[in-house]
């Protein structure tokens, strides 16, 4: 006889189930209205950041000597900054420069934290300028809230346009600046109204004009959460020592409110007057009392705001400060003597070093040999052996220069018409044709060594060499 496994319903109450429009995977990040705030340290701030807008945008019009004195002339393989150019050959400099770059920003984050962010980042620049503006055309932080949750009205539609044009033309004109880098910034303007700029050209300013109008504009502060790997890896590099903007929480606590005149430590209260100041000046939106966060960018908005409400408390000012963890628990104070920052810094100083040593010794001059690819070799009537070469040679002055040619290799190999003197006009690259022959009967190698060695004329010191090969049939 078998038995039947009762089975009971289960289902759970048609009541109690939650909708799944309810179950949110996903919050919304709440807009940030940062207010604006003034103090030693905004000061700075804006300063720098003001130093660096006016930096990118009057640079490409500067001159030198005649020429665009920063210009990457890709198309023509031309790099010129000032008084240097440089060509292709000299990419390692480049790569050189953004190592010594990295180790800078290894000793200011192990020294100051995030202070970079702070203070000289393009997003946290371009993100503020475009913040001035919303201030400008739209009011204050409790206006700008007020008329973010206002239905749309004439004001609020005419506020928003006028914001919207005025990221638009700063997004262009960001685009439109980057690309004179590339481009001779003189004649850009005329050449994009004209349209014969070029497809590329159009496409990057565009490309650029998208990019900063959303980065800035709309993005903020979720490109230093979401894409930024900056903020993702300085906790690796911090210590106890390095410099954070920190509230002073045995100072602070307990927080309350209270008149200007009472004493704090007979109502039992800190410092700290929970006026939500810091928090509501701060650019990523976060509560600096709750301790370091991966989001605050150190940009010391918090400690001008905080000391403006203790000046008008008659409490001492640094309730949030820059300090340590150290000098804020322990009361000891900086050191300077920590390995990681004394081996970044050492690191940085022999790579600075060496990078303007080669600076100073570089030869403004460059050359290269190519090989016929079409034969190794050939005989010519005469029944001499002849390789053929392309000369390669950079000149990598602003002015023009003249060269000669000298070849090294056995006495038995020789120039099949001899070079006079090579005129190079300033950053031209010339390609030289070369035969070298010689009698197969004084050849005992199937390969010799040769070297052409180009010469300034009116400097001698100035010279660059390239090693090739000259092949014969094997010797019998």
């Amino acid at each position: 006889m078998s038995h039947k496994i009762p089975i009971n319903n289960q289902s759970p109450d048609p009541v109690k189930v939650i909708p799944v429009k309810q179950i949110g995977l996903h919050a919304d990040r709440p807009k940030i209205f940062p207010r604006a705030i003034r103090g030693f340290y905004q000061n700075i701030r804006h300063s720098t950041m003001a130093l660096a807008l006016f930096i990118y945008a009057a640079l490409p019009w500067l001159n030198w000597e005649g020429r665009q004195a920063v210009l990457f002339d890709l198309g023509h393989q031309h790099f010129y900054i000032f008084g240097w150019t440089f060509a292709p050959q000299d990419f390692f400099l480049l790569s050189w420069l953004l190592i010594i770059a990295a180790f800078a920003l290894f000793v200011v984050t192990v020294f100051a934290g995030r202070v970079f962010c702070g203070y000289a980042c393009p997003q946290t620049t371009w993100t503020a300028l475009f913040l001035w503006i919303e201030k400008l055309t739209e009011g204050e932080r409790h206006t700008r809230m007020k008329l973010d949750q206002a239905p749309m009205t004439a004001n609020k539609l005419v506020r928003r346009s006028i914001k919207h044009v005025l990221w638009l033309l700063v997004s262009f004109a960001t685009g439109f600046i980057f690309v004179g880098y590339f481009t001779p910034i003189r004649s850009l303007a005329p050449d994009f109204f004209a349209g014969v700029l070029g497809g590329w050209g159009y496409v990057f300013i565009l490309i650029f004009t998208v990019f900063t109008y959303m980065n800035a504009g709309w993005l903020r502060e979720q490109v230093c959460f979401y894409m930024c790997p900056y903020g993702r890896f300085q906790s690796v590099m911090f210590d106890k020592d390095t410099l954070i903007v920190s509230y002073d929480a045995a100072r602070g606590e307990s927080r309350g409110s209270r008149k200007k005149n009472v004493d704090p430590k007979a109502e039992g209260l800190g410092d700290c007057i929970d006026c939500q100041l810091c928090v509501q000046v701060c650019p990523t939106g976060i509560d600096i009392r709750d301790g370091l966060q991966l989001e605050c960018i150190q940009c010391a908005a918090c400690i001008d705001a905080c000391n403006s409400i203790m000046d008008q408390m008659g409490y001492e000012r640094g309730l949030v400060r820059y300090t340590t963890e150290h000098m804020l628990n322990e009361k000891s104070a900086y050191h300077w003597l920590r390995p990681r920052l004394m081996g970044y810094s050492l690191m940085l100083v022999i790579m600075a070093c060496l990078f303007v040593y080669t600076l100073a010794v570089r030869v403004p001059l460059a050359v290269e040999a190519i090989r016929d690819r079409n034969q190794l070799f050939r005989e010519n009537s005469e029944g001499l052996i002849e390789n053929v070469y392309t000369l390669k040679i950079i000149n990598k002055t602003q002015q023009p220069q003249t060269y000669q040619l000298q070849v090294e290799a056995d006495e038995h190999i020789q120039l099949v018409e001899k070079v006079g003197e090579i005129k190079i006009h300033a950053g031209e690259v010339l390609s030289l044709p070369v035969t070298l022959q010689a009698d197969p009967g004084y050849l005992e190698k199937s390969n010799y060594d040769i070297e052409f060695e180009v010469i300034d004329v009116n400097n001698p010191n100035i010279h660059a060499e390239t090693e090739s090969r000259f092949l014969a049939p094997a010797s019998r």
